[in-house]
């Protein structure tokens, strides 16, 4: 009985100042408003994060899924991009002679029949004028020919005429048609009046400008290069493997690589061919690898590449090491969820962090969403924010 008289005691006092604070002319109306609607506030959740629009973007924060890779399985090369032989074409001139105009640069585009080079060569003239003497030739022999066979059909006329008219006309033929070659050869016209004294080299495909061999003026022969070009459009990767290492490689196993000035943009390429013979003094074996995306405007042959050979098949769930931060001895990262009140939400969640190797972690997330976004870059500044809301 007196425990139920003091607890009704206690109820009536704090019910009495319940109703002195509730009452609006109370010195204490102010405050307990304050309170009321601080208590009317929804307060996040202990575990989440949000960042308007402008916040998002100064604090450079990116999202990403989580990728299947293969860690810890990898063998680590070194290499080069490179164009396969039928890629590079040297231009030359077929029958030589001098370099009248040409206005190339190492680097310049040139496109499918564009003018490289004109060349002048007295010869060029002689080749014309041959060629227009063997048609008129060849239009008497003609003439000759008809004339023999109709003598001939009336026996006036022994048949070895016949047959000696055949046989000139048939040289003839053969004569134009080496002319013919030589004249396409050197790309100049057939038939045509004027004489020409010069040629033009045209490029034979869409291409870059390599190198440039030659200046206006030079006196060039048919075995000189004047200019070498190359076609990006195929690239591949050529990797140096030791010969230790080669028994681990197959053909179709994945190449991840990256550029030396990009390390952060990672590419894909497969294995296509593995070499059959060892270099004596480095005792390496050259692999060729194909790109999965070869027209990729940032590669460039000749440049360095490092590249992770995947050596095994075992994928695991995998994001950047950014992507993972520790706190108080734990491993989290921030899962992306659906907007509220125009505002983005991110959701931390701890995980256990497995392999890593080229720049990303093994990560075991209970319940993953595997099409889920997660935080790639700006995890540090969520988890800042999150641990220290007076600095918000």
């Amino acid at each position: 009985m007196k425990t139920t008289f003091y607890t009704l005691a206690v109820l009536s006092l704090l019910l009495n100042a319940s109703c002195n604070r509730a009452d609006p002319s109370g010195d204490e109306a102010p405050e307990s408003a304050a309170s009321a609607a601080a208590t009317d506030t929804t307060a996040a959740p202990a575990h989440q994060v949000t960042l308007s629009a402008d916040e998002q973007a100064l604090a450079a924060v990116r999202t990403g899924p989580l990728t299947q890779r293969v860690l810890g399985g990898g063998l680590k090369v070194n290499g080069v991009l490179d164009v396969p032989p039928d890629q590079l074409i040297a231009i030359s001139a077929p029958l030589g002679g001098i370099v009248e105009r040409t206005s190339l640069l190492q680097g310049t585009r040139v496109r499918k029949g564009q003018v490289l080079a004109t060349i002048r060569n007295p010869e060029f003239i002689q080749l014309q004028q041959s060629y227009l003497e063997t048609q008129s030739q060849l239009t008497y022999a003609k003439a000759e020919l008809d004339r023999q066979r109709e003598l001939v059909r009336e026996e006036a006329a022994p048949a070895k005429n016949l047959q000696r008219a055949q046989a000139e006309y048939g040289a003839l033929q053969a004569q134009a048609a080496g002319q013919q070659a030589r004249l396409r050869l050197a790309g100049l016209p057939m038939g045509s009046r004027p004489f020409v004294s010069t040629a033009t080299l045209r490029a034979p495909k869409d291409a870059f400008v390599k190198t440039v061999n030659v200046t206006v003026g030079q006196s060039v022969t048919p075995t000189d290069a004047l200019f070498e070009l190359v076609d990006p459009d195929h690239l591949h990767v050529e990797l140096t493997v030791f010969e230790k290492d080669v028994p681990q490689l197959k053909k179709g196993q994945r190449i991840r690589f990256t550029l030396p000035n990009d390390s952060s943009a990672e590419r894909i390429a497969r294995i296509y061919l593995i070499g059959r013979t060892v270099d004596e003094q480095q005792r390496t074996v050259r692999v060729h690898g194909h790109l999965d995306r070869e027209k990729d405007p940032a590669l460039l042959p000749g440049m360095f590449v490092r590249a992770v050979v995947e050596t095994t098949n075992r994928r695991v769930a995998a994001l950047p090491d950014k992507a993972v931060v520790g706190y108080e001895g734990k491993q989290y990262v921030f899962r992306q969820e659906p907007a509220a009140a125009g505002k983005q939400v991110f959701q931390m969640l701890e995980v256990r962090r497995g392999e890593q190797a080229g720049g990303y972690s093994e990560v075991f997330i209970p319940n993953a969403d595997t099409t889920g976004q997660y935080v790639t870059e700006g995890a540090y500044v969520l988890l800042s924010k999150l641990k220290n809301p007076s600095e918000e």
